[in-house]
């Protein structure tokens, strides 16, 4: 059983104390009006006093009972011990919980009884008679109560632990994301950038170097950070496709429908690039003769889709779900953000062309 901090103590006997004392008061009061309007005559005070004492021994029964609970749970019911010992603990409350009453009783005369005292032992024996009843029902509803909270405060803990665990995997997740940027591409940009001076375009190839530098400035910057808005995913997956755009000259073809209302919407980060960057090296990459691009966004029912065309060659159809590592990278990663709450889907589109959409839960900035 793990540590608790005396602060979590202090409290949990601040409640125990505050219960016993709320039962003890309206105890106290419910028999103290209960003799007034029979018309009996007591010492009000002292009875309501006694009344209150009764409750005292709980405050300190219930911590036993608790711990006894936490030592030996019900769920082992099977085990002779357990009841051994749940039964003599009870069995011991019985006895000191009518010791109590009978010394109030006996010291205290609450009830004003004329006439010679009763013995104590008197007392004590039929207190103890008349509390076993009562004291196995307090006994079991307090292990009861304990074990709920006990549960439900293991499973906030479980929740909490899986929650922090899930968010580091996004992290790592994220962070092998932004170091397996396809080393190719940066291959083959300065092999453009080389090829661009050789042909004396300068200035085509200040501007791929100048699109490459914001691009990896874009890429390390706060990398803690897990989704961003989709106008922000947009204007990186655009820094990228303006270095491919010099690459590929006219080979390459773009097109981009994503509504200017949809832009405030939280977006995992790099979750474009990643897919343009596949449409690209799997789709436009292997036709000589290049080919379109275009990414789309739509909001339905408090999702939002985000989709990437190419009209580049098709999967076939015995791997049409395959997925490749990047993919099945993403799968993982947004399993980790929203649980359930995301689809993704690679399929071939009539007369031609893949598409790769992401449907998460539409969040505003």
């Amino acid at each position: 059983m793990e540590a608790r901090s005396p602060d979590s103590r202090s409290l949990r006997w601040g409640w125990i104390l505050s219960i016993w004392f709320g039962f003890g008061v309206i105890d106290a009061a419910q028999a103290v009006l209960t003799m007034h309007t029979e018309g009996m005559h007591h010492s009000w005070p002292k009875l309501f006093f006694s009344n209150l004492l009764d409750w005292i021994p709980w405050v300190f029964f219930t911590g036993m009972i608790v711990h006894l609970g936490r030592r030996y749970p019900f769920l082992h019911w099977r085990s002779t011990k357990i009841w051994f010992v749940h039964i003599s603990a009870c069995t011991a409350i019985v006895f000191m919980c009518s010791a109590w009453f009978a010394a109030i009783q006996f010291f205290l005369n609450p009830y004003g009884k004329p006439g010679p005292s009763k013995p104590f032992h008197w007392f004590w024996l039929m207190y103890a008679a008349d509390l076993f009843l009562t004291t196995v029902v307090l006994y079991g509803a307090i292990l009861a109560i304990d074990s709920v909270l006990d549960s439900r405060a293991r499973l906030a803990s479980q929740q909490a632990e899986t929650a922090r665990l899930s968010e580091q995997l996004s992290k790592a997740q994220l962070d092998a994301l932004r170091r397996q940027i396809e080393p190719h591409f940066l291959f083959n940009t300065l092999n453009s950038v080389s090829a661009l001076i050789r042909e004396h375009r300068n200035d085509a190839a200040v501007m791929m170097i100048a699109g490459l530098s914001d691009f990896l400035r874009r890429l390390l910057q706060d990398p803690s950070k897990q989704q961003v808005p989709l106008a922000e995913e947009m204007e990186f997956a655009q820094k990228y496709l303006d270095i491919q755009k010099v690459r590929f000259v006219d080979r390459l073809q773009l097109a981009i429908d994503v509504p200017s209302d949809l832009l405030v919407a939280q977006v995992p980060t790099l979750i474009l690039q990643l897919l343009v960057e596949n449409a690209i090296k799997h789709g436009i990459a292997k036709r000589a003769h290049g080919g379109l691009v275009r990414i789309s966004a739509t909001r339905a029912n408090g999702t939002l889709t985000l989709s990437v065309y190419n009209d580049g060659p098709g999967l076939l159809a015995n791997n049409a779900a395959s997925s490749g590592i990047g993919l099945s990278n993403m799968r993982t990663r947004l399993h980790g953000l929203y649980g359930d709450a995301f689809s993704l889907d690679m399929h071939n589109l009539q007369p031609g062309g893949v598409e790769v959409s992401v449907s998460v839960p539409f969040i505003e900035h």
